[in-house]
């Protein structure tokens, strides 16, 4: 390791540091974690311009939870994650920083901050607002997560926030800029209104939702304006007999010619037996989706993903399996189906707990599929990752 490494080393462990024994006031609460993802990369094809028939990468993560209750009604929150990435990626791909270093908020709140020819450090803000509540009230400016989505993978709903189910190392995800504003009409009812101003008319969107509770089950509507489209939707979460039952939809009229119609619907089933093996099944639609073969774009590295377009396909399927082997060894497998293209996806994953506070996960991304389909130009990955909390 050169001496340009130890300093961005030395850079990330400062901010890995648990600031906890020197945070004495109550009203300041600061938390985290830090892990450690190794990824192996075995590219369909091979990878042009390089000798090279696979990638890897290790990432080396902190996260800082900083909130600050100023007083009985205002609190304000930060909240960043910092990754020093190195490997082959690193080395042999130099702009490929320049993907990871990409804020598409209002304010650009992501930078490198150190790097070397075989590594850099990348920082970023994801969380950073003022909660403002008072009786009925709540008010919140600033970077925020703002989720209406109610299925566990697929959420056309999530018009502000939308995250892909293959980052999965990204628990927290995405956050937005913006001013939102809830109104509780009930114990189990609310209106809210979201205003996000974008650097242009795509990045921005202004709607509402109204969510109530009726028969045992919890709805949403919702309205407004996100990009260059007019949106309507809604959605439900319920049981049937113990099962969960979910469901959500969106429809995308279009403002201008720069935009298109489209519909995109998600319904989810989840049960838990009494030995705690858990199942969950899902289905998406999407009406501008292919019905042939979907490939051609990648969804999986795609930085961009919006609601309107959470699959390439004009129907996806989704299913889980899960356990806990012991109590502290737990196992996973999932899948998704294109079943007008055949072809698929499978997500083996395995979970040990090491200590109270320290996990060891594996897990593997299979794309399989012919050729020009929506999986099968992808390829395999690996990952190890082992994250202690503090």
């Amino acid at each position: 390791m050169n001496n340009s490494k130890h300093i961005g080393l030395l850079i990330l462990l400062l901010a890995f540091v648990p600031f906890q024994a020197f945070v004495q006031d109550s009203k300041v609460s600061l938390n985290g974690y830090v892990k450690e993802l190794y990824m192996f990369y075995a590219p369909e094809y091979p990878i042009s311009g390089t000798d090279l028939n696979y990638l890897a990468t290790n990432i080396i993560h902190n996260r800082l939870n900083l909130k600050w209750f100023t007083s009985t009604k205002l609190t304000t929150v930060v909240e960043m994650r910092n990754r020093l990435m190195f490997g082959n990626l690193v080395t042999k791909f130099p702009d490929y920083k320049s993907t990871v270093d990409i804020d598409h908020g209002l304010v650009d709140l992501s930078w490198i901050t150190a790097q070397s020819n075989s590594w850099f450090v990348h920082s970023m803000i994801d969380r950073a607002y003022i909660d403002y509540s008072s009786g009925k009230w709540q008010i919140r400016t600033g970077r925020q997560r703002v989720n209406w989505g109610i299925n566990l993978v697929w959420n056309p709903n999530d018009i502000f926030n939308t995250f892909s189910y293959f980052d999965f190392d990204y628990e927290e995800r995405p956050g937005t800029d913006a001013v939102r504003v809830q109104y509780y009409t009930g114990t189990t009812s609310s209106a809210e209104l979201v205003y996000k101003p974008g650097r242009n008319r795509e990045r921005t969107a202004f709607a509402g939702m109204y969510r109530f509770s009726k028969w045992d089950y919890d709805f949403q509507f919702i309205g407004g304006q996100a990009g260059n489209d007019w949106i309507a939707g809604g959605g439900w979460s319920g049981d049937i007999r113990g099962a969960g039952f979910r469901g959500e939809f969106t429809h995308f009229e279009p403002m201008n010619n720069q935009s298109f119609q489209s519909t995109v619907a998600s319904i989810s089933a989840d049960y838990t037996f009494k030995n705690s093996l858990y199942l969950h099944a899902s289905i998406l639609y999407n009406s501008t989706g292919k019905l042939g073969k979907a490939g051609g774009m990648d969804m999986i590295f795609n930085p961009d993903m919006s609601a309107k377009q959470l699959s390439y396909a004009r129907w996806s399927l989704f299913g889980q399996i899960s356990k806990p082997i012991t109590p502290l060894f737990s196992g996973s497998f999932s899948g998704i189906v294109n079943p007008s293209d055949g072809s698929f996806y499978i997500g083996p994953a395995l979970t040990y707990s090491l200590m109270s506070n320290l996990e060891l996960m594996l897990t593997g991304q299979l794309f399989l599929g012919n050729t020009g389909t929506e999986f099968g130009d992808i390829g395999q990955l690996a990952f190890g990752r082992l994250k202690w909390s503090f």
